[in-house]
């Protein structure tokens, strides 16, 4: 099953990146793929951990998946590596085996630590909606424009039933990044 999260990773210099990402998900074992180009993917090579961070938050998915951004984080205790602060939970991986074939990698992982901090309330419609538009708006060279357009209008329509501010604003960050493309 794939579970959509936040990983956290670690370049060598100590930089930390946030990608929202699917992962293959397991109790003892999490398989992570990212593309072969991406920062996650080279710091994972490098570093050999990653820390994968459930959150309610759809905000963070929607900037994650327009941008590079920063957010408070803490250490985590076994890895080196990040945990998100807005994270409910969230597991510490220590990688077991890459398989760096193009496009994208299989990176399976060992869970050597996990935490809690608050508990996951789960996603609502609207949240659900926000995660898809998402997921789009990282498609937009392979999806053709009216495609996308009219998938963000069926999505639009849940949002405005169902959403509360932040999810609102979310829809809004990820419609006007679509609009400029």
């Amino acid at each position: 099953m794939i579970i959509e999260c936040i990983v956290t990773t670690m370049a060598p210099d100590g930089a930390i990146n946030f990608a929202p990402m699917g992962v293959d998900w397991g109790d003892e074992v999490i398989v992570l793929k990212p593309f072969l180009e991406t920062t996650t993917f080279r710091n994972v090579r490098a570093g050999r951990a990653a820390v994968v961070n459930l959150t309610d938050d759809v905000m963070l998915f929607a900037q994650g998946a327009i941008s590079s951004p920063q957010y408070p984080w803490t250490p985590a205790a076994v890895v080196r590596g990040a945990v998100l602060e807005a994270a409910c939970s969230w597991r510490e991986l220590e990688v077991v085996s890459i398989d760096d074939t193009p496009p994208r990698s299989r990176i399976e992982a060992r869970v050597v630590h996990h935490g809690t901090r608050r508990e996951f309330i789960g996603f609502n419609r609207a949240r659900h909606a926000v995660l898809e538009a998402a997921i789009l708006a990282t498609r937009t060279h392979l999806i053709p424009a009216d495609e996308i357009q009219a998938e963000f209008g069926r999505l639009q329509v849940i949002v405005d039933k169902t959403a509360g501010p932040r999810e609102r604003e979310a829809m809004a960050l990820l419609t006007d990044h679509v609009r400029a493309r």
